[in-house]
């Protein structure tokens, strides 16, 4: 082969791996954008997700809180319950202690007198 068919020769070969160079740099970088447009939309999705577990914990604590919250207000209704009926029950205790006591000195006035 002559010296100008090598020299050609040559010339195409790095011609040709100029292109294949190109073409594999190309590929990479929209390899490389996918790649990075895949990991946005993993991150965007893992918020959505984060963002909607929170949510549904935050409405779980919520539902607990008020079962909590009812749970006191039950009980507290029921003390008071309690204490109102003692209650009463010390008024009508108390007014025939007083009746007792008012008759008593009914008696003891007119036996002294």
């Amino acid at each position: 082969m002559a010296r100008p068919e090598v020299l050609d020769r040559i010339k195409e070969a790095e011609t040709e791996a100029d292109e294949i160079i190109a073409e594999a740099e190309s590929d990479a970088d929209e390899r490389l954008a996918e790649a990075k447009e895949r990991a946005a939309e993993i991150r965007a999705e893992a918020e959505e997700e984060a963002a909607a577990e929170a949510d549904e914990r935050l409405e779980t604590a919520r539902e607990e809180f008020e079962e909590r919250r009812e749970g006191i207000l039950e009980s507290g209704r029921e003390d008071r319950e309690t204490l109102e009926r003692e209650a009463r029950d010390r008024v009508d205790d108390a007014v025939d202690d007083a009746v007792e006591r008012f008759e008593e000195a009914v008696r003891n006035h007119a036996t002294e007198g």
